[in-house]
Protein backbone atom coordinates (compact mmCIF):
# COMPACT_ATOMS: atom_id res chain seq x y z
CA UNK A 1 0.00 0.00 0.00
CA UNK A 2 1.61 3.25 -1.17
CA UNK A 3 -0.62 5.54 0.85
CA UNK A 4 -2.80 6.39 -2.05
CA UNK A 5 -5.98 5.54 -3.52
CA UNK A 6 -8.68 5.84 -5.96
CA UNK A 7 -11.61 8.22 -4.94
CA UNK A 8 -15.13 6.74 -5.22
CA UNK A 9 -17.12 8.10 -8.15
CA UNK A 10 -13.63 10.48 -9.83
CA UNK A 11 -12.32 9.68 -13.39
CA UNK A 12 -10.31 5.90 -13.11
CA UNK A 13 -7.20 7.82 -15.01
CA UNK A 14 -7.52 10.67 -12.66
CA UNK A 15 -4.73 11.65 -10.20
CA UNK A 16 -4.70 9.48 -7.15
CA UNK A 17 -5.95 11.78 -3.80
CA UNK A 18 -3.78 11.34 -0.72
CA UNK A 19 -5.68 9.93 1.66
CA UNK A 20 -4.47 11.82 4.94
CA UNK A 21 -3.77 10.56 8.45
CA UNK A 22 -4.58 6.58 9.14
CA UNK A 23 -6.48 5.92 11.98
CA UNK A 24 -5.57 3.17 14.06
CA UNK A 25 -7.84 -0.25 14.83
CA UNK A 26 -8.02 -1.66 17.83
CA UNK A 27 -5.51 -4.35 16.83
CA UNK A 28 -3.09 -1.57 17.08
CA UNK A 29 -2.94 -1.86 12.91
CA UNK A 30 -2.51 1.06 10.45
CA UNK A 31 -4.92 -0.46 7.96
CA UNK A 32 -8.14 1.83 8.56
CA UNK A 33 -7.73 4.95 6.41
CA UNK A 34 -9.01 8.36 7.27
CA UNK A 35 -11.67 9.52 5.23
CA UNK A 36 -10.91 10.61 1.98
CA UNK A 37 -10.45 14.64 1.19
CA UNK A 38 -13.21 15.94 -0.85
CA UNK A 39 -12.23 16.89 -4.66
CA UNK A 40 -12.02 20.14 -5.21
CA UNK A 41 -15.48 21.85 -6.77
CA UNK A 42 -15.53 21.42 -10.60
CA UNK A 43 -14.13 24.81 -12.37
CA UNK A 44 -16.49 23.99 -15.30
CA UNK A 45 -19.54 24.51 -13.02
CA UNK A 46 -17.58 27.84 -10.82
CA UNK A 47 -17.41 29.39 -14.88
CA UNK A 48 -20.60 28.94 -15.72
CA UNK A 49 -22.12 30.22 -12.42
CA UNK A 50 -20.09 33.34 -13.15
CA UNK A 51 -21.75 34.02 -16.15
CA UNK A 52 -25.21 33.80 -15.17
CA UNK A 53 -24.95 38.07 -15.11
CA UNK A 54 -25.46 39.23 -18.60
CA UNK A 55 -22.94 41.29 -20.86
CA UNK A 56 -24.88 43.39 -22.79
CA UNK A 57 -27.61 45.02 -22.88
CA UNK A 58 -29.28 42.75 -25.16
CA UNK A 59 -29.10 39.99 -22.63
CA UNK A 60 -30.67 41.74 -20.03
CA UNK A 61 -33.72 41.05 -19.32
CA UNK A 62 -36.90 43.58 -17.76
CA UNK A 63 -36.78 47.01 -17.00
CA UNK A 64 -37.51 48.18 -20.52
CA UNK A 65 -37.70 52.06 -20.09
CA UNK A 66 -34.50 51.95 -17.91
CA UNK A 67 -32.39 50.32 -20.29
CA UNK A 68 -33.60 52.44 -22.98
CA UNK A 69 -32.32 55.27 -21.22
CA UNK A 70 -29.33 53.64 -20.58
CA UNK A 71 -28.61 52.51 -24.19
CA UNK A 72 -29.42 56.43 -25.26
CA UNK A 73 -26.62 57.58 -22.58
CA UNK A 74 -24.08 54.72 -23.79
CA UNK A 75 -24.44 55.03 -27.78
CA UNK A 76 -23.93 58.87 -27.10
CA UNK A 77 -21.11 58.73 -25.20
CA UNK A 78 -19.83 56.19 -27.85
CA UNK A 79 -20.31 58.72 -30.65
CA UNK A 80 -18.54 61.72 -28.56
CA UNK A 81 -15.63 59.59 -27.89
CA UNK A 82 -16.01 60.49 -24.32
CA UNK A 83 -16.30 58.35 -20.94
CA UNK A 84 -19.81 57.74 -19.55
CA UNK A 85 -21.12 59.88 -16.93
CA UNK A 86 -21.51 59.46 -13.27
CA UNK A 87 -24.55 56.88 -12.85
CA UNK A 88 -26.87 55.90 -9.96
CA UNK A 89 -29.27 52.62 -9.72
CA UNK A 90 -31.13 52.61 -6.89
CA UNK A 91 -33.90 49.42 -6.11
CA UNK A 92 -34.37 46.49 -3.45
CA UNK A 93 -31.50 44.05 -3.46
CA UNK A 94 -31.01 41.36 -6.55
CA UNK A 95 -32.75 43.00 -9.16
CA UNK A 96 -29.26 43.53 -11.63
CA UNK A 97 -27.50 46.85 -10.30
CA UNK A 98 -23.91 45.24 -10.49
CA UNK A 99 -25.11 43.66 -13.16
CA UNK A 100 -25.79 47.18 -15.07
CA UNK A 101 -21.99 48.22 -13.99
CA UNK A 102 -20.57 45.59 -15.75
CA UNK A 103 -22.39 46.28 -18.55
CA UNK A 104 -21.95 49.71 -18.84
CA UNK A 105 -18.10 48.66 -19.06
CA UNK A 106 -18.61 46.06 -21.51
CA UNK A 107 -20.45 48.27 -23.71
CA UNK A 108 -17.87 50.65 -23.41
CA UNK A 109 -14.62 48.24 -23.62
CA UNK A 110 -12.96 49.88 -20.61
CA UNK A 111 -12.11 48.25 -17.27
CA UNK A 112 -14.62 47.97 -14.21
CA UNK A 113 -12.89 48.32 -10.76
CA UNK A 114 -15.37 46.65 -8.10
CA UNK A 115 -15.59 48.15 -4.27
CA UNK A 116 -18.64 48.50 -1.89
CA UNK A 117 -18.91 51.41 0.64
CA UNK A 118 -18.51 49.97 3.88
CA UNK A 119 -14.69 48.38 3.03
CA UNK A 120 -13.69 52.45 2.07
CA UNK A 121 -12.81 53.23 5.60
CA UNK A 122 -10.02 56.07 5.22
CA UNK A 123 -10.06 58.51 2.68
CA UNK A 124 -6.37 57.26 1.60
CA UNK A 125 -8.55 53.85 0.31
CA UNK A 126 -10.53 55.56 -1.92
CA UNK A 127 -7.56 57.83 -2.93
CA UNK A 128 -5.51 54.63 -3.93
CA UNK A 129 -8.73 53.53 -6.02
CA UNK A 130 -9.02 56.63 -8.08
CA UNK A 131 -5.14 56.47 -8.80
CA UNK A 132 -5.25 53.67 -10.50
CA UNK A 133 -8.00 54.00 -12.81
CA UNK A 134 -7.55 54.25 -16.56
CA UNK A 135 -8.86 56.61 -18.51
CA UNK A 136 -12.78 55.66 -18.85
CA UNK A 137 -12.81 52.95 -16.29
CA UNK A 138 -15.86 52.67 -14.77
CA UNK A 139 -15.67 52.37 -10.99
CA UNK A 140 -18.52 50.95 -9.32
CA UNK A 141 -19.53 51.68 -5.66
CA UNK A 142 -22.22 48.93 -3.86
CA UNK A 143 -24.03 50.50 -1.37
CA UNK A 144 -22.69 54.16 -1.98
CA UNK A 145 -25.03 55.27 0.74
CA UNK A 146 -23.06 53.70 3.45
CA UNK A 147 -19.95 55.81 2.93
CA UNK A 148 -17.97 57.41 5.38
CA UNK A 149 -18.43 61.32 5.35
CA UNK A 150 -14.74 61.76 5.19
CA UNK A 151 -14.39 59.29 2.21
CA UNK A 152 -17.62 60.69 0.96
CA UNK A 153 -16.04 64.82 0.79
CA UNK A 154 -13.23 63.05 -1.03
CA UNK A 155 -15.04 61.80 -3.62
CA UNK A 156 -16.76 65.25 -4.28
CA UNK A 157 -14.20 67.15 -6.47
CA UNK A 158 -13.13 63.26 -7.85
CA UNK A 159 -16.38 63.23 -9.53
CA UNK A 160 -16.94 66.67 -10.73
CA UNK A 161 -13.23 68.01 -11.42
CA UNK A 162 -11.89 64.55 -11.97
CA UNK A 163 -8.61 66.06 -8.89
CA UNK A 164 -8.00 64.70 -6.17
CA UNK A 165 -6.95 66.91 -2.78
CA UNK A 166 -3.84 65.25 -0.77
CA UNK A 167 -2.64 66.70 2.48
CA UNK A 168 0.82 66.08 2.85
CA UNK A 169 2.21 66.30 6.16
CA UNK A 170 0.99 67.33 9.82
CA UNK A 171 0.95 69.95 11.38
CA UNK A 172 2.14 73.73 10.89
CA UNK A 173 3.83 72.25 7.97
CA UNK A 174 1.35 70.86 6.48
CA UNK A 175 0.45 71.51 2.82
CA UNK A 176 -2.70 70.44 0.63
CA UNK A 177 -1.62 69.46 -3.58
CA UNK A 178 -4.17 68.63 -6.03
CA UNK A 179 -3.75 65.61 -8.56
CA UNK A 180 -5.48 65.25 -11.65
CA UNK A 181 -7.46 62.19 -12.36
CA UNK A 182 -7.98 60.40 -15.73
CA UNK A 183 -11.83 60.88 -16.43
CA UNK A 184 -13.70 58.05 -14.87
CA UNK A 185 -17.08 56.57 -14.59
CA UNK A 186 -18.25 56.36 -11.63
CA UNK A 187 -21.43 53.99 -11.05
CA UNK A 188 -22.87 54.03 -7.50
CA UNK A 189 -25.49 51.67 -6.47
CA UNK A 190 -27.61 52.02 -3.57
CA UNK A 191 -31.04 49.87 -1.56
CA UNK A 192 -31.71 53.13 0.59
CA UNK A 193 -31.87 56.25 -1.79
CA UNK A 194 -33.21 57.99 0.68
CA UNK A 195 -29.78 57.94 3.11
CA UNK A 196 -27.33 59.26 0.04
CA UNK A 197 -26.92 62.65 1.00
CA UNK A 198 -28.10 65.61 -1.59
CA UNK A 199 -24.39 66.82 -2.79
CA UNK A 200 -23.62 63.34 -3.69
CA UNK A 201 -27.08 62.57 -5.38
CA UNK A 202 -26.76 65.69 -7.18
CA UNK A 203 -23.74 64.80 -8.90
CA UNK A 204 -24.72 61.51 -10.54
CA UNK A 205 -25.84 62.74 -14.60
CA UNK A 206 -28.02 59.59 -14.52
CA UNK A 207 -30.39 57.85 -12.01
CA UNK A 208 -32.19 54.69 -12.81
CA UNK A 209 -34.69 53.06 -10.28
CA UNK A 210 -34.95 49.16 -11.02
CA UNK A 211 -38.46 47.40 -9.99
CA UNK A 212 -39.63 44.14 -9.17
CA UNK A 213 -39.44 41.83 -12.51
CA UNK A 214 -43.27 40.96 -14.09
CA UNK A 215 -43.17 37.00 -13.93
CA UNK A 216 -42.91 37.11 -17.78
CA UNK A 217 -39.15 38.57 -17.81
CA UNK A 218 -37.81 36.55 -15.01
CA UNK A 219 -39.54 33.36 -16.98
CA UNK A 220 -37.40 34.83 -19.98
CA UNK A 221 -34.13 35.27 -17.16
CA UNK A 222 -34.35 31.66 -15.68
CA UNK A 223 -34.20 29.75 -19.73
CA UNK A 224 -31.31 31.69 -19.96
CA UNK A 225 -29.95 30.50 -17.06
CA UNK A 226 -30.76 26.88 -17.76
CA UNK A 227 -29.13 27.13 -20.67
CA UNK A 228 -25.73 28.30 -19.56
CA UNK A 229 -25.99 25.95 -16.70
CA UNK A 230 -26.46 23.21 -18.82
CA UNK A 231 -30.50 22.08 -17.93
CA UNK A 232 -32.86 21.40 -19.79
CA UNK A 233 -36.14 23.12 -18.22
CA UNK A 234 -39.60 23.31 -20.24
CA UNK A 235 -41.25 27.16 -20.32
CA UNK A 236 -43.69 25.58 -17.86
CA UNK A 237 -41.20 24.55 -15.16
CA UNK A 238 -39.78 27.65 -16.05
CA UNK A 239 -43.07 29.61 -15.52
CA UNK A 240 -43.48 27.86 -11.95
CA UNK A 241 -39.89 28.67 -10.69
CA UNK A 242 -40.40 32.88 -12.09
CA UNK A 243 -43.95 32.88 -10.75
CA UNK A 244 -42.59 32.35 -7.01
CA UNK A 245 -39.49 34.18 -7.25
CA UNK A 246 -40.54 37.35 -5.36
CA UNK A 247 -39.99 39.26 -8.66
CA UNK A 248 -36.34 39.12 -8.24
CA UNK A 249 -33.57 37.50 -10.79
CA UNK A 250 -31.30 36.66 -7.70
CA UNK A 251 -33.90 34.49 -5.81
CA UNK A 252 -35.10 33.16 -9.44
CA UNK A 253 -31.56 32.00 -10.39
CA UNK A 254 -31.16 30.34 -6.57
CA UNK A 255 -34.19 28.34 -6.87
CA UNK A 256 -33.45 26.90 -10.56
CA UNK A 257 -30.49 25.60 -8.93
CA UNK A 258 -32.37 23.97 -6.37
CA UNK A 259 -34.75 22.62 -8.70
CA UNK A 260 -31.81 21.22 -10.80
CA UNK A 261 -30.46 19.74 -7.91
CA UNK A 262 -33.92 17.91 -6.92
CA UNK A 263 -34.40 16.73 -10.75
CA UNK A 264 -30.58 15.45 -10.47
CA UNK A 265 -31.15 13.58 -7.55
CA UNK A 266 -35.18 12.13 -7.38
CA UNK A 267 -35.83 12.22 -11.34
CA UNK A 268 -33.86 12.53 -14.87
CA UNK A 269 -34.48 14.56 -17.67
CA UNK A 270 -35.51 18.04 -18.02
CA UNK A 271 -37.76 20.33 -15.33
CA UNK A 272 -40.87 20.01 -16.19
CA UNK A 273 -43.89 21.35 -14.77
CA UNK A 274 -44.53 18.93 -12.10
CA UNK A 275 -40.68 17.99 -11.04
CA UNK A 276 -40.86 22.25 -10.77
CA UNK A 277 -43.53 22.08 -8.32
CA UNK A 278 -42.38 19.11 -6.55
CA UNK A 279 -38.98 20.63 -5.80
CA UNK A 280 -40.27 24.06 -4.87
CA UNK A 281 -42.46 22.66 -2.37
CA UNK A 282 -39.73 20.62 -0.95
CA UNK A 283 -37.32 23.37 -0.36
CA UNK A 284 -40.98 25.32 1.35
CA UNK A 285 -41.05 27.87 -1.56
CA UNK A 286 -45.35 28.13 -1.79
CA UNK A 287 -47.49 29.53 -4.50
CA UNK A 288 -46.56 33.02 -3.59
CA UNK A 289 -42.95 32.81 -3.33
CA UNK A 290 -43.21 32.42 0.34
CA UNK A 291 -40.53 30.86 2.33
CA UNK A 292 -40.38 29.30 5.66
CA UNK A 293 -40.10 32.64 7.93
CA UNK A 294 -42.87 34.54 5.87
CA UNK A 295 -45.14 31.90 7.00
CA UNK A 296 -44.39 31.57 10.14
CA UNK A 297 -44.94 35.15 10.74
CA UNK A 298 -48.15 35.00 8.75
CA UNK A 299 -49.17 32.33 11.21
CA UNK A 300 -47.73 34.33 14.53
CA UNK A 301 -50.22 36.67 13.30
CA UNK A 302 -53.19 35.14 11.86
CA UNK A 303 -53.37 32.46 14.49
CA UNK A 304 -51.28 33.01 17.55
CA UNK A 305 -52.75 36.37 17.99
CA UNK A 306 -56.08 35.78 16.13
CA UNK A 307 -55.77 39.11 13.39
CA UNK A 308 -54.72 41.10 16.53
CA UNK A 309 -52.08 44.21 16.50
CA UNK A 310 -48.66 43.16 17.01
CA UNK A 311 -45.81 44.81 17.95
CA UNK A 312 -42.49 44.33 15.78
CA UNK A 313 -40.83 43.01 18.67
CA UNK A 314 -43.01 40.77 19.55
CA UNK A 315 -43.63 39.39 16.57
CA UNK A 316 -39.80 38.71 15.78
CA UNK A 317 -39.31 36.95 19.28
CA UNK A 318 -42.54 34.62 18.07
CA UNK A 319 -40.09 33.72 14.94
CA UNK A 320 -36.88 33.72 16.35
CA UNK A 321 -35.41 36.22 14.07
CA UNK A 322 -34.51 40.16 14.84
CA UNK A 323 -36.64 43.15 14.59
CA UNK A 324 -34.65 44.51 11.99
CA UNK A 325 -34.20 41.45 9.87
CA UNK A 326 -38.00 40.96 10.24
CA UNK A 327 -38.62 44.56 9.05
CA UNK A 328 -35.73 44.62 6.15
CA UNK A 329 -35.93 41.61 4.83
CA UNK A 330 -39.27 40.28 5.27
CA UNK A 331 -41.94 42.44 6.04
CA UNK A 332 -41.50 44.70 2.43
CA UNK A 333 -42.81 41.36 0.09
CA UNK A 334 -45.50 40.64 2.77
CA UNK A 335 -47.11 44.74 2.41
CA UNK A 336 -46.30 44.20 -1.37
CA UNK A 337 -48.27 41.34 -1.59
CA UNK A 338 -50.93 42.70 0.42
CA UNK A 339 -50.73 39.99 3.32
CA UNK A 340 -49.76 42.50 5.86
CA UNK A 341 -50.40 46.14 7.26
CA UNK A 342 -48.89 48.27 9.55
CA UNK A 343 -50.62 50.22 11.83
CA UNK A 344 -50.24 52.20 14.05
CA UNK A 345 -51.08 49.77 16.86
CA UNK A 346 -48.65 47.36 14.95
CA UNK A 347 -48.89 44.62 12.41
CA UNK A 348 -51.60 43.04 11.68
CA UNK A 349 -52.95 40.31 8.81
CA UNK A 350 -54.95 41.32 6.07
CA UNK A 351 -57.80 38.77 5.06
CA UNK A 352 -55.62 37.32 2.29
CA UNK A 353 -53.26 36.33 4.34
CA UNK A 354 -56.29 34.45 6.31
CA UNK A 355 -57.10 33.02 2.74
CA UNK A 356 -53.91 31.99 2.09
CA UNK A 357 -53.01 30.09 5.85
CA UNK A 358 -57.01 28.35 5.02
CA UNK A 359 -58.56 30.09 7.77
CA UNK A 360 -61.54 32.71 8.55
CA UNK A 361 -60.43 36.21 9.24
CA UNK A 362 -61.76 37.25 12.19
CA UNK A 363 -64.48 40.03 12.52
CA UNK A 364 -63.90 43.89 12.71
CA UNK A 365 -64.86 43.98 16.30
CA UNK A 366 -62.21 41.32 17.21
CA UNK A 367 -59.58 43.11 15.30
CA UNK A 368 -60.02 46.40 17.10
CA UNK A 369 -59.09 45.06 20.75
CA UNK A 370 -56.76 46.59 22.38
CA UNK A 371 -52.95 45.51 20.87
CA UNK A 372 -50.76 42.49 22.52
CA UNK A 373 -47.34 43.27 23.57
CA UNK A 374 -45.08 46.19 21.93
Amino acid sequence: MNGRREVLGGPPDGPDVPTGPRTPTAAGTDDVPARPVNPLPDPTELADEARLRPRHLEEFHGQPQLTEHLEIVLEAARRREQPVDHLLFAGPPGLGKTSLAGIVAAEMGVGLRITSGPALVRAGDLAALLTDLQHGDVLFIDEIHRLPRPVEEVLYPAMEDFQLDILIGKGPTARSIRLDLPRFTLVGATTRTGLLTSPLRDRFGFVGRLDLYAAEDLQGIVVRSAGILGVEVELAGARHIASRARGTPRIANRLLRRVRDFVEVRAQGAITASLALEGLELFGVDELGLDKVDRAILDALCRRFDGRPVGLVTLAHCVGEEPDTVEDAYEPYLLQQGLLQRTPRGRMATPRAFAHLGEVAPSAELQGVAPTLW
